[in-house]
């Protein structure tokens, strides 16, 4: 059971390319047992037809304020008090202004007007427009006035820019939906992470064995830096410490950047005492040179082997995770990742427990298509409440919208355990 059984949702659709994404979202709401009422503007109708919603969610669907046959049926009064969630995806800059003045001139302006509901607009648009200074004044009007405005999402747009403006993917919606039943709360604040400090690991760390070479693995960082991204467009203080990676930084976030493991560790415990969540995204070497050479290590002309002696390197989510006695900084909530190639639910569960972590991402790293260096993942996360361990996979998409999923679960999961 989700938490969306029976729960009804007032799903808005208005002008925009990304309109096609709110059919997946609708299916998803409805496989969750949502109750799923469709409202379109007509902009809405030019992308996507109304059929479309009324064979995914068994309703018909809502285009007119004066439609007699709606009127008769459900009028947009009871409408707007039959919804538990209004949620707007897309949400045009055109919309978005209109109802910061709030104007009632469509069916769907009314009801956000008529309904005390809360009502959570995700804007998807070119990022030249986001960026305008009109639609962030609106945006900032419309946080005022009580409505919930989910961050876009950056990257490459159908018109070819590149930036923030992006609806978020169906499944990240879905999660948003998901998480703002989960928490209990009449309604959302502006960010769901506002308030919350967030220290992220990312990418590998390089052991050296002499001024020239190094131990390490093949992690790109890729992950972790949308786990960062998404933490940060959720309002949270991000903290990332990066190993060596070919990555830009993402908006918002501060970065730390190390090489070996020992550094990271000692970055990590710099902060441990001010972070509210830890996630150990980084793939760190488990061992190390006992001694690193001064020079560049020479192949012998009578020497067919090279012995090298490792010793292990410190723990670092385990050191994250350790119970504390002080109770005015308790240990941080502690999510690791497990990427493995073989028994990997085994091996994810056995490291959530003797870790003594709250949560964990498990990944095959042994299929190419999503190992290291793919833009693509496939995981499952399981988080622990007392001796309850629950299994939660996500399915194959881009590692954007898998952070974006990851992080919804996680804060909703880390406001539960703060309740409990």
């Amino acid at each position: 059971m989700t938490g969306l059984n029976n729960k009804r949702l007032l799903l808005g659709i208005s002008g925009g390319i990304a309109a096609y994404k709110s059919a997946f979202l609708a299916r998803l709401l409805v496989k969750a047992g949502a109750q799923v009422r469709v409202v379109m503007t007509q902009g809405a109708q030019a992308f996507v037809q109304p059929l479309t919603f009324q064979a995914l969610t068994g309703n018909p669907v809502h285009t007119g304020l004066l439609d007699p046959e709606a009127e008769a049926g459900m009028g947009h009064i009871e409408l707007a008090r039959w919804a538990d969630l209004i949620m707007i995806a897309p949400t045009t800059a055109d919309l978005m202004a209109r109802l910061a003045t709030g104007q009632a001139g469509d069916l769907l302006t009314t009801l956000c007007l008529a309904s005390k509901a809360p009502v959570h607009l995700a804007p998807a648009m070119n990022q030249a427009m986001w960026q305008h200074p009109a639609t962030q004044r609106n945006t900032h009007l419309l946080e005022e006035l009580g409505y919930t405005i989910i961050p876009p999402a950056e990257g490459e747009q159908a018109c070819g820019d590149v930036g923030a403006g992006r609806l978020p993917e169906p499944e990240a919606l879905f999660n948003w939906v998901e998480s703002f039943f989960q928490t209990n709360q009449p309604k959302l604040t502006k960010k769901l992470g506002e308030g919350l400090r967030i220290t992220i690991t990312a990418g590998p760390t390089q052991e050296p064995l002499d001024p020239v070479r190094y131990l390490s693995n093949h992690s790109s960082g890729k992950m972790g830096y949308a786990l960062a991204a998404a933490a940060a467009e959720l309002g949270t203080e991000v903290q990332l410490i990066s190993g060596p990676v070919n990555l830009t930084v993402p908006a918002g976030v501060n970065c730390t950047q190390v090489i070996t493991a020992e550094q990271m560790l000692e970055a990590c415990e710099k902060l441990r005492s001010t972070t509210d969540i830890f996630i150990a995204c980084a793939a760190v070497a488990d061992y190390r040179a006992e001694a690193v050479a001064d020079q560049k290590l020479k192949k012998q002309a009578n020497q067919d082997e090279l012995v090298l002696k490792l010793v292990k390197n410190p723990d670092i989510l385990a050191t994250m995770a350790k119970a504390t006695d002080n109770k005015q900084q308790p240990r941080p909530f502690c999510v690791g990742f497990a990427a493995e190639t073989q028994q990997v639910e085994d091996y994810a569960q056995n490291k959530l427990i003797n870790k003594n972590l709250d949560a964990i991402v498990a990944n095959d790293v042994s299929d190419s298509s999503i190992g290291f260096g793919s833009d693509q993942n496939r995981v499952i996360l399981f988080t622990r409440s007392g001796k309850q361990i629950n299994r939660d996979p996500l399915p194959l998409n881009s590692k954007q919208a898998l952070g974006q999923q990851l992080m919804l679960k996680l804060l909703a999961f880390y406001k539960e355990q703060q309740i409990l």
